[in-house]
Formats: C-alpha cells, structure tokens, sequence
C-alpha cells in the first residue's frame, strides 16, 4: 500500500495525523500517526506546527486516578526535609490531583493547567523517597564489562525486575497508568495496518520506515510481556519478516535491504531487531531466534563492523569525530543490537561493535551538548541526539551495570534538560534551523531518564504532561517517588552563553497558555552539522496563546546541495529558509550574513521565579533582556547591534536595533497573522487576537510595509525552487544606508485592563535590568 493509500486509511478511522509529533493526547489517550511522506513533501503552514485535535485527558484519567482538589492553602513548598509525615502528604495529594494536564492545547500541543492553586500538590520537585518506586537492581557486578551481560532477560531498558514491578505501579501511579493504557491503544492500531512498507526516500533513504518498525515493535514487546498473549509475538514477527524481504511485497535490494549508505536506516532498524530479539527472547523458537540474528548481523551489524574498520567505506563517516544525532543514533543502535545478541552470536560482530561504540560515542556523542546545555546541531535535533543516548546509556546499564562514562564523560550533559525545556515556547519550541525528519521513536522522554540520573526531578516533572510521553520507555525510565510541579522555584528566563549558541529564553509564564514568551539567538554560524540557518539576531514571539514572530523551519532535505557544507559559497545559503532574508533579523545589503560571523552577547533577568501557583502575575518590575553585537555577521556595517527586552511586569516587548550601515537596510520578520499597515504602525491580528506594533522615535523614512514570504528578486537562483510558504507575511522596515536606531515596540491586545508603557531610548551598551523604569 502507499504512503497516500495508507494516509487516507488513518483519516478515514477518523485518527488525527500531526506532523512531525509520534503521539499525542486523544479522548482514549494517546494516539500515534499513520506513516506519512517525508518532511520534503509538506509545505510549512503555520508557525509551531500546529494541529487540529481538542485534546481532553480528564476524561480519561478520571475514573481511574479521581477527581482534581484544589487546595485553598496558602503555604509554601514543602519538600522532603520536613519530615516523613509531610512526605507522605505530598505523596497523598499527588495522587488526589491525578494527572496535572487537565487537556492540551488543540493548535499547538501544550498541556493545559487547572487556573488554581494545589500546594498540597503543587510544590517543590522532589524525588519523595516515603513514596512507591522501583527496587533495587539484583544485577550488581563489581567490575561491569561491555561483553559480560546480566544472566537474565530482558537486557535492554528494561530488566524482568522492573517488569515483575511494572503493575503495582501501575496501579498506583496515574501517569503510569494513563501510559500503559495509551501504549496499550497504540499496539492496536499498529496491528491493524499492513507490516510498514518500504519507502525509499531519495537521499533520506528509508530512515521513516525504519523508525516505524522500531515503534511498532516496542508497542508489541511491551503489550507482549504484560499480558503473555502470543498475539503480539506472531505480530511483531511478521513485522520482522518484512523489513527481512520475506514479506509478501518484498523489502529492499537483497544486498542492502537496511540501507547502509544511509546508515540512520541501519541502525534505527539494527535497534528494532535487538529489542524484538531481547524482549521477547524467552517464546521465539530456536529457528526464529537464528532467522531474527542472522538478518540482524548482514543487514545491520556486518555493515555496522565495516563503517568501522573499512576505511575505503564511506557509511561510517559518523563516527570520525562527529559530535551530533548520526553519531548518538549510529552508535545507539549498533550497540542495542549487539547487546541483545551477546552470547549467542558466533560471528564476534556483537563482541567486536561493543568494543568499538562505547568508546566512540563518549568522544564524539556526549559533546553533541554545549558547555551550556545547548544541543549544537538545533532544538529539534536534540530530540534525536539525546534518545540515542538516553536508550544506549539505559540499555548499558540494564544490560551491564554501567554507563561507561556516557552519563559523566561530558559534565555539562545534564544540561541539556534546561536547554530543552527552555527552548519551548508558549506556543511550540525555539525552533532555530532544520526540524529534521519525522521523529517517530524520537520523543523527549530521555528527560526522565536525565531526572533520576543528575537529580533533577523538574525534567521528568515538565515530561510527563507533554503530548510524546506515553512511550514505552517511560514506563521504566519515569520515576514514581516524583512528587511536585516543575514550574515550582523555576525561573523564568535563562540565558545560553556559550559563543557556538548564545541565545535567550524569556517568559511571563510556565503554565499560562497565552503567556508571552520571547527567544532570541547570536552564535556562530558555523558548526552545527550543518542544520543551522544564517540567522544571527533571530528571534520568535508569542503571546495570548499564538506565535507572533516565527519560523519557516526546514527547506526539502532533497534539494541539491542543501547540506553540501557551511562556507559561504554553499549553495545551502541559496534557499530562501535558510538564507538571511528568510530569518526574522537584519538584512544588510540584501546580502547574506557572513559565516564567519563572532557575534557577543550581554543579558539580564531579575530572576523571577514563578512558585507553586498555576495563576501568576509577574511584579511590575520583573524583566529580562539580551543584547548582542553582531557587527561581526555583515560585510558592509561598521556596526550593528541589536537588543530585545521585556517591559511594564512581561506584558510588552522592546526590539532595538542599532545600525550603521553603508549599504541598505532591511529589518524583517515572519508572521502568520494578517497586516495592517498604518506609517509607523502595524497591527497583526491571528486566531481572534491582536498585536499592536509600532516604531517608536522612527526616522526619517522609517514606516513598515509587507510582502510574500519568498525571495527577493535580486537573489541567485537556488539549485532547486523553494519551497512555498503558504500564508506567511514579512513585515519590514527598509531605509537606505546610513545610522539608524530603530526602536520596535510589541504590544500584545491583553483585554485584561493592561496600561501600556513607551519606554525611554535607551542606547543598547547601557542596557540594564534598571534602564527603562518609568
């Protein structure tokens, strides 16, 4: 069956497809798409990604876990030095309030927040030790070696003591519940389709299908081993048999089937075969357990040893010296594979691969992380990074007793949590650069893993309630003895330092759905694995529950030469998403920015805290900003700065600029919302709601006007047309060369009786958390 074919199947069922998020939240739980084109197919609609599916958990979750308290208490957080017996209230209260979510938003997939205040519940993240959680593993060796594995099975994630545990939790845990039910929903919709076809996807190859069968499996290995129904086993071993070529539509060229040129495939695939394997060890017969290796090791790890040790073999150019996802996924999936075949393979591939991509992944994975947290690649490629870091570390440890340093090697890895949660806006993440492929198995559930391993409760806490959670590995990487609310004693803002990202998250909420939210970036602009754009001085914008200000996101990944190199001749720099016009910044010169930019930054936050309310007002003085010089990104400007900041308690925005130029200048930013233009003025109206912006002090010349969102006509011709971007308006200001300081001033249309403030001018080098009270 087609991709179409099957497309129109899953919405005749009346399933919701969204793209680019494996699973979210239905009246039933959680569902999870049909297999859909590539990324390369889908023109960009609306700024985040949206959906449209009203999405109500209570419902669901109500008759199992109760009903919602709310506390009129007034005290603060309680955590767990106060004593056993304020412990195990906070327990109580945890499972009185049930799942937090109380729904998620239909546009944009952010959990909605009860407008109330629980403290019983809603209070300091802590992992509560008087609370249920799991033993303690039997399987302890005092020397962990890579090839000396636990005698029992499972290996990987997920050893027989945590399942012997699982439905106790189970029962106590709402959110453990919800999970297992949605996974429960998903493993059946996946056995009413056709085994995955296969699907070559140009230079993308089949990595799609390849993470659709590696989904299927884990739902039919986890639905398997609660329940003992041979069902799943018959199901997940014609789901093998397929990606084999034994299916009745064939899989592939004999030679290659996993696509090793495209060495993600291999993998993704290598992985799903070693879960199938390990899971579900104990009822395949002694003819499958040699059909499922033997495919396994000339499919995934034969060519696995080669990308290796083969120089002359091109499909292991991950692993020299390559700090991002190809290394995490390659190395993840080789070693899943060769872990849950160890013993039982007399090729020595297994023992080989494990000897080569513990070692390779703590050089090169590991610091696919900033010193500052920040995933170097782009937001939405720490989704793929960290999975596969987070499933090779845990199936080390389950199946060893040891990380191997993939946890500690880099000491800043555990702040990859912050950049994560940081990064998402009030309507959708930061996203910066390409969004990369469909994520699939790619969830940001190895959060929950970071939680228990850096304590740091808040990142499991932030998880759960997200749309992606209910995967089976939370099941076992989630932590019951959680109790609190992440947003609890977290700050609003947070500045990223480090010269590869520097960038800025800025809010006026963690639970209000129409909070404003700011994010702005500087960094280099080259070394990103190239996924970046040229787009220093980038930012987005969002407020009353809408993206003001985004992003264009990925141009088609089969252009020609779109990820030829980073240089400034690169033809990826033709193409209008990745160019500088097509990013919300200053264009000089109708020019592109220079590759080589250096730009610093300089910022500020009063370092509000939001506590353990849901409902928060801001002081009047609570502010943030971030400033970067960014003379460095232009060939032709002395100098150009650019600053933005949060006013009046974080209910308007202050962008500034400061230009001297010898070419001309044009500022510019993407919108989904209609304009209207007035001199000065503008007014953005979206979903019902209504942005005032205006130039304040404009000078001579300066007013707004607004175009398509495509190429201006002075530009090369790329090697391939652009994508469209189909209701997309640029909002400019442009002005000849010269010295300018443009001052933009955001005002969302609050309703709520807000008295909007003008600032005074203030230039940027004097920018302080002070400098603009009134």
């Amino acid at each position: 069956m087609s991709y179409d074919a099957l497309q129109s199947t899953h919405q005749q069922s009346h399933q919701v497809y969204q793209n680019d998020n494996p699973s979210f939240y239905q009246s039933t739980g959680y569902i999870t798409p049909a297999p859909k084109p590539a990324r390369r197919t889908s023109n960009w609609i609306k700024i985040g990604i949206p959906v449209a599916v009203i999405v109500i958990v209570a419902a669901v979750v109500g008759g199992v876990v109760g009903s919602r308290k709310s506390s009129s208490s007034s005290s603060g957080s309680t955590s767990s030095a106060n004593g056993a017996a304020a412990a195990a209230s906070v327990s109580s209260a945890k499972l009185a309030a049930g799942i937090f979510a109380t729904a998620t938003n239909s546009e944009y997939m952010i959990p909605i927040y009860p407008s109330a205040t629980n403290t019983a519940a809603y209070t300091t993240p802590t992992f509560n030790a008087a609370a249920a959680g799991w033993p303690a593993d039997p399987f302890a060796p005092a020397t962990p070696s890579v090839l000396s594995v636990r005698p029992d099975r499972p290996r990987l994630i997920a050893p027989a003591y945590k399942w012997a545990a699982l439905p106790a939790l189970i029962e106590s845990d709402p959110y453990l519940s919800l999970w297992n039910t949605s996974i429960f929903n998903n493993a059946s919709q996946y056995d009413a389709l056709p085994p995955v076809p296969y699907f070559m996807d140009g230079d993308s190859g089949i990595l799609d299908v390849a993470r659709q069968v590696k989904q299927r499996v884990k739902a039919f290995g986890y639905v398997y081993r609660m329940t003992n129904n041979t069902h799943w086993v018959d199901r997940t071993w014609e789901e093998l048999q397929n990606a084999a070529g034994n299916g009745t539509t064939g899989w592939g060229p004999d030679e290659d089937r996993w696509n090793s040129a495209h060495f993600l495939d291999t993998a993704e695939l290598s992985a799903a075969y070693g879960i199938a394997y390990d899971w579900m060890y104990d009822i395949w017969t002694p003819t499958q357990k040699s059909q499922i290796m033997s495919t396994l090791i000339l499919y995934g790890l034969g060519p696995g040893v080669q990308a290796y040790t083969n120089t002359s073999v091109f499909t292991g150019w991950w692993a020299n010296n390559i700090e991002g996802n190809w290394n995490c996924v390659c190395n993840n999936g080789l070693t899943m594979a060769s872990l849950a075949i160890l013993g039982d393979d007399t090729t020595g591939s297994a023992s080989q691969l494990l000897g080569l991509t513990v070692k390779n992944a703590n050089e090169n994975c590991v610091f696919a992380v900033s010193p500052d947290g920040t995933w170097s690649e782009t937001a939405d490629y720490w989704y793929f990074g960290s999975t596969g870091h987070a499933e090779m570390a845990s199936s080390l440890v389950s199946a060893t007793g040891s990380d191997y340093g993939l946890f500690t090697t880099n000491p800043d890895l555990w702040k990859a949590g912050l950049f994560h949660m940081y990064g998402q806006g009030a309507t959708s993440l930061f996203g910066w650069g390409d969004n990369g492929p469909n994520k699939y198995t790619a969830t940001a559930n190895s959060l929950m893993l970071y939680a228990t391993q850096y304590n740091q409760p808040q990142y499991a806490l932030f998880q759960r309630d997200q749309h992606d959670s209910a995967d089976p590995w939370n099941m076992f990487w989630y932590n019951p003895q959680l109790t609190g609310a992440f947003w609890d004693g977290l700050a609003l803002d947070l500045a990223f330092d480090n010269s590869t990202d520097q960038w800025m998250s800025m809010r006026s909420s963690w639970t209000d759905p129409n909070a404003l939210f700011v994010g702005i970036k500087a960094g280099t602009l080259q070394g990103h694995q190239t996924h970046n754009d040229l787009d220093v001085g980038d930012f987005v914008l969002d407020a009353l529950g809408t993206r003001w200000a985004g992003e264009l996101g990925d141009g088609d990944y089969l252009s020609p030469d779109y990820f030829s190199n980073d240089t400034q001749g690169s033809a990826r720099w033709m193409y209008y998403r990745k160019m500088t016009e097509g990013q919300n910044t200053i264009l000089i010169g109708a020019t592109n920015q220079d590759v080589t930019a250096h730009p610093t930054m300089n910022s500020g936050t009063s370092n509000t805290t939001q506590g353990a309310s849901t409902v928060f007002t801001p002081d009047s003085d609570s502010t943030a900003f971030f400033t970067t010089d960014m003379t460095s990104a232009y060939f032709n400007a002395p100098s150009v700065k650019r600053g933005i900041r949060l006013l009046n308690g974080r209910k308007q925005v202050l962008l500034q600029d400061e230009i001297n130029s010898s070419a001309a200048v044009m500022w510019r930013m993407h919108t989904n919302a209609t304009v209207t233009i007035s001199g000065a003025s503008a007014t953005l109206t979206l979903d019902g709601k209504t942005m005032d912006v205006s130039i304040l002090n404009a000078p001579d010349g300066a007013t707004f006007s607004q175009s398509e969102a495509q190429r201006l006509s002075t530009d090369v011709t790329p090697p391939a047309p652009d994508q469209p971007n189909p209701g997309v308006t640029v909002l400019i200001i442009s002005l000849p060369a010269g010295t300018y300081n443009l001052q933009v001033l955001f005002n969302p249309q609050w309703n709520d009786g807000t008295t909007f403030v003008t600032p005074p001018s203030v230039d940027l080098d004097n920018w302080t958390l002070r400098s603009h009270d009134s």
